[in-house]
């Protein structure tokens, strides 16, 4: 097997029956089992979820390096939203949410590891086909959706970059100096990928 980039949210090479299996049937999946866990209200229950999650990995011959790198970019988030769930509810609530979260980031990874954005773009059209009677630009909103889901992985990378260069200077605690160089990046990012866009003729 061999990784064609370890950045979170890359397709990773692989011949298991995970990367064999269709787009579509992944994405639904995918779907079914988000809306499952987030019925999960209990520690035992994310436990098992986490395992099976884990056990998908394994099964696609991925390695726990490739899991890291799927919720590596949580670390930033996750602390924020358990102290958060904790100053509103309780500490085992707070506990279930967040690891809730990791799960559903390291699943959606899954999905994005074993599968070609191109393969995913195509599903996407095809499970939006009949909206296309109704007159939506079906290739256009598939491709926001391709694009949104390729920016999560992007935005989340240079989260972790800037709080690392924050850290590095010793100004944790300092908002701005986490805030303002994540706007900056972001739309520099953003700036870049229209012009790509505009260069395909998406000028619209």
């Amino acid at each position: 097997m061999t990784e064609t980039a370890s950045a979170a949210g890359a397709h990773v090479v692989g011949g298991s029956w995970l990367h064999r299996a269709p787009a579509g049937p992944k994405l639904v999946a995918l779907m079914a089992c988000s809306l499952a866990l987030l019925l999960v209200r209990d520690a035992a229950g994310v436990a098992l979820a986490a395992l099976a999650v884990a056990g998908l990995y394994a099964l696609a011959g991925l390695g726990w390096r490739a899991a890291w790198g799927q919720v590596r970019p949580l670390r930033v988030f996750a602390p924020v939203v358990f102290a958060l769930q904790w100053w509103l509810m309780d500490l085992t609530s707070a506990a279930v949410l967040s690891a809730r979260l990791v799960v559903l980031v390291a699943l959606a990874g899954l999905v994005t590891c074993t599968t070609r954005v191109a393969d995913l773009l195509a599903a996407i059209e095809r499970g939006l086909s009949p909206l296309g009677r109704l007159g939506v630009d079906v290739e256009r909103v598939s491709l926001v959706l391709a694009l949104a889901l390729r920016s999560v992985p992007v935005i989340a990378s240079i989260a972790g970059r800037v709080r690392d260069a924050q850290r590095a200077r010793g100004r944790e605690r300092d908002v701005r100096a986490f805030a303002v160089p994540l706007v900056v990046e972001a739309l520099r990012q953003a700036d870049a990928l229209g012009e790509a866009l505009r260069a395909r003729g998406f000028d619209d």
